[in-house]
């Protein structure tokens, strides 16, 4: 009986010594992963990294309803004792924010190598891989090609109706981030001036950039604000739309793009693994998988690759410190709410 139990306590704890290293005799290796980006985009590219590495991914992903807020508020409540090794964000705000309360370390990457310099933060604490840009999705059976918007302004244009016009609320969202950056590159004056002016004019304002998208894709509305990745949804639904990059010509302000941003969680439990897995998203490979997944368009570094839906090459940029915009943020969002209250 004796030897029975022992030949059973030994087959126990070599089944747990297998489970522990693996079925490929490598050392059981997990990184945490909390991100923003939406799963049918950032699972793929996880599965795949599992895969090349071995190291195994636990990713909490973010809910639709509190948006990437709600990700940021968990790494700051737990800011103390870190659960999360690697932070992927859609967008960058939140990054900034992460930073600004310290909840972030610096880290370098030899995947940043061809990154443009607007897109690294000289800090080290975050740095882009491809983004999202603002467009003006336009509804092609109720405007020819010489009626397309050109400009941020002609959401003003008294050519076009305000009835047929649209933004997302402007203190929320991508669509709070890009009033920020027009706060930054404008000035407080004439940013002010300028949703003021949307405000009087009566344009439509709406629940999201989503909802902008269908109210343009369904004709209910002309043009509107909204993301490249809403447009791209509507144009790949066959929808009778268009996207115009904003801005284009001589002396215009250009875009916003939004950059995917990785970051480095301080005191990460796991922070061999976590560099392994931001060398590996800061990669060509996933900023080129990132684009043909139709997630973001614009990429960060020159980049042989083709997004579905637009053509991207030779898009003009705003250019605007991301840092700058993150200062304006809480500022400009007051104002807004009180231009737009409901």
């Amino acid at each position: 009986m004796g030897t029975l139990l022992a030949v059973l306590c030994l087959g126990c704890a070599t089944l747990l010594a297998a489970c522990a290293s693996g079925s490929d005799g490598r050392s059981a290796k997990t990184v945490v992963v909390y991100t923003s980006v939406d799963q049918m985009y950032s699972e793929p590219i996880l599965k795949d990294f599992e895969e090349q590495t071995g190291i195994r991914v636990q990713a909490v992903y973010d809910v639709e309803a509190t948006k990437t807020v709600g990700l940021a508020n968990r790494l700051l409540s737990e800011k103390e004792r870190p659960l999360a090794d690697v932070f992927w964000n859609g967008e960058i705000l939140e990054t900034l924010r992460l930073k600004d309360e310290g909840v972030l370390a610096p880290f370098e990457s030899p995947s940043t190598e061809g990154i443009y310099p607007q897109f690294v933060d000289p800090e080290g604490y975050w740095a882009g891989i491809a983004g999202r840009a603002r467009v003006i999705l336009v509804n092609t059976d109720l405007l020819s090609p010489e009626e397309y918007p050109e400009s941020i302004y002609d959401l003003l244009d008294p050519r076009w109706p305000a009835e047929q016009v649209g933004i997302a609320y402007p203190m929320f969202g991508t669509t709070s981030t890009h009033a920020a950056a027009l706060y930054a590159y404008l000035g407080e004056d004439k940013a002010r001036a300028f949703f003021e002016g949307l405000a009087e004019r009566g344009v439509q304002v709406v629940d999201g950039n989503s909802v902008a998208k269908d109210l343009v894709a369904a004709g209910r509305l002309a043009f509107a604000m909204t993301d490249t990745d809403d447009a791209c949804a509507a144009i790949k639904a066959g929808r009778p739309v268009t996207a115009v990059f904003p801005d284009q010509g001589d002396g215009g302000m250009g875009t916003l793009v939004i950059p995917n941003t990785i970051a480095l969680v301080r005191g990460a439990p796991h922070p061999q693994e976590a560099q392994v897995l931001i060398d590996y998203l800061l990669s060509e490979e996933v900023e080129r998988q990132v684009v043909k997944l139709g997630w973001s368009h614009l990429p960060v570094r020159p980049l042989a690759v083709e997004p579905e839906c637009f053509d991207v090459g030779g898009v003009a940029s705003m250019n605007v410190q991301y840092e700058a915009l993150f200062d304006w943020l809480e500022p400009s969002r007051s104002e807004l709410a009180e231009i737009f209250i409901r």
